[in-house]
């Protein structure tokens, strides 16, 4: 995939997925932004970067402020004279159960993650559509915005929102050649290690140097950093030009298109349903077959 000639931001690519991203749309000729909230990351990751003969620099700032976008996208403009990709990736957690989650709590993730995500996307799409010539959104998103997730109202809620956002700035920015997409990433990180199904299996593979095993990076969709990259690279190219709107899952060996949330069951009552109709026939009509919450707990295969 070649993305020489293309300017990319990518937020909280200090480390982790973000660094990832990063690095793979350098190697694929992106010069590229890089931006985390920490010194010492940013460096690390710009000088790893232009030591594999990358063009990267670097913006330390937290991202949920108007102003940290538009010093991001104005330092792309500036360093390399255009804009091209932004990959929203810079987030954090505060993970608290419902009535133990403090105004602050939910306060700061939804900043980082949405409102971020939002402040960011605005500011490229505005420099985007000045250029005339296109690019590229591509949205970082989680399962636990698909499918809810214990002790995270803030990540989950947000999670949900970016990709809800995703599905409208690609009806609103269609004509001007912009593509949005949803990402929908699982690897070993730091924060997956918090999942106490996926802790002990990540942390043997980290002390031994072996492969996550085949069941976690085929069933789960669990692998590396680097097993999500490639989505990245592929949407950041002319390759995906046409492609837009979707929420696109990856991890480890699993690759999978998110659908839209749509009506499972329907029924119909002449006049209307009163609350006593509903009663009468929800366990064996609409709600039959409920769905599910939560991310499923990883089932390792029986020895």
């Amino acid at each position: 995939m070649d993305l020489h000639g293309k300017v990319a931001v990518v937020t909280g690519s200090g480390r982790g997925l973000g660094l990832a991203y990063a690095q793979a749309l350098a190697a694929a000729g992106a010069a590229v932004v890089v931006n985390d909230v920490e010194q010492t990351a940013v460096d690390s990751a710009v000088g790893a970067i232009r030591a594999h003969g990358g063009a990267a620099t670097g913006v330390v700032a937290a991202v949920g402020s108007g102003e940290a976008a538009q010093r991001l996208v104005d330092t792309a403009v500036e360093e390399f004279g255009r804009l091209d990709v932004l990959v929203t990736n810079a987030g954090i957690l505060r993970d608290r159960v419902l009535w133990k989650m403090t105004d602050d709590d939910f306060d700061a993730v939804v900043r980082v993650h949405l409102r971020g995500t939002f402040t960011c996307a605005r500011a490229a799409a505005v420099r985007m559509r000045e250029q005339g010539t296109g690019g590229r959104l591509v949205l970082i998103s989680s399962p636990a915005g698909q499918r809810g997730n214990f002790g995270q109202t803030n990540y989950a809620a947000a999670k949900a929102g970016i990709v809800a956002m995703a599905r409208t700035w690609a009806l609103e920015l269609g004509r001007a050649g912009i593509t949005v997409n949803a990402v929908v990433p699982v690897a070993a990180t730091e924060m997956t290690k918090t999942i106490p199904a996926f802790a002990p299996v990540i942390e043997e593979s980290e002390r031994t140097g072996t492969p996550l095993p085949g069941w976690l990076r085929k069933d789960e969709g669990l692998g590396t950093v680097e097993d999500v990259a490639g989505l990245i690279t592929f949407l950041a190219s002319d390759a995906a030009k046409d492609v837009t709107g979707q929420a696109i899952g990856i991890g480890g060996d699993r690759l999978a298109l998110w659908a839209h949330p749509k009506e499972k069951a329907v029924a119909f009552a002449e006049g209307g349903w009163s609350a006593e109709a509903i009663a009468a026939q929800w366990s064996h009509g609409v709600g039959a077959e409920p769905e599910t919450c939560g991310i499923p707990a990883p089932k390792a295969p029986e020895a």
